[in-house]
């Protein structure tokens, strides 16, 4: 495609570099800004550019967050003696939409895949472990994809788990085989937590 700016077309390859945005979304989102006032463009960047240089992680659960610790771990009412593990910050996102959920998280930042070169050491899970050691944690609940990648990244948990003292469960199966938490919908994903097993049993 040939385009009548320079400007224009920098604009449009760096938008569709975004993921699910082609050249001619991309190519779309340039031109609604470039029709609409100034400050709407200028807000937009502000607020990618703050998203980006401002915001942390929770040095508790690795959570996103304006401060340095989340409003989950910062919260009294939450049962700080459940964590839930999860891939990402969306499968918190989803978890929090059920409103069946009252105990805390830990976000590994990703699940093991030797195909994509992801290893053990490439997620959170030393910080798991250490939060686990440290004490006052009564039970960990895996809400990891029901993939294989999901299941190989629960079972390296759960051994490293072995002998700390603490419950490990697992996410009842109503979340189909294959699908990742985020995408499943908040009653079945609800369910799936409160009817959760413990570890062990999900794969005799």
């Amino acid at each position: 495609m040939d385009y009548p700016s320079l400007l224009l077309e920098n604009a449009v390859s760096e938008l569709s570099k975004l993921p699910g945005i082609g050249r001619r979304t991309a190519l779309r989102f340039a031109l609604h800004l470039l029709k609409n006032d100034p400050i709407v463009t200028s807000q937009l960047a502000d607020s990618i550019t703050k998203l980006r240089s401002e915001i942390k992680f929770c040095r508790i659960c690795n959570s996103i967050s304006d401060h340095e610790t989340c409003f989950v771990c910062n919260d009294m009412k939450r049962n700080h003696g459940i964590v839930c593990v999860v891939e990402n910050v969306r499968d918190v996102m989803a978890i929090e939409n059920t409103h069946q959920y009252n105990g805390t998280y830990h976000v590994l930042g990703g699940i093991i895949s030797p195909i994509e070169g992801i290893g053990a050491k490439d997620i959170d899970i030393e910080h798991l472990i250490s939060r686990v050691r440290e004490g006052g944690i009564e039970e960990i609940i895996m809400a990891l994809p029901t993939t294989i990648e999901g299941d190989t990244t629960s079972f390296y948990i759960n051994k490293m788990l072995i002998g700390c003292g603490v419950r490990v469960s697992a996410i009842a199966r109503g979340v189909s085989v294959g699908d990742n938490i985020e995408f499943a919908d908040e009653v079945t994903l609800g369910r799936s937590i409160a009817n959760r097993l413990p570890f062990s049993e999900m794969y005799k």
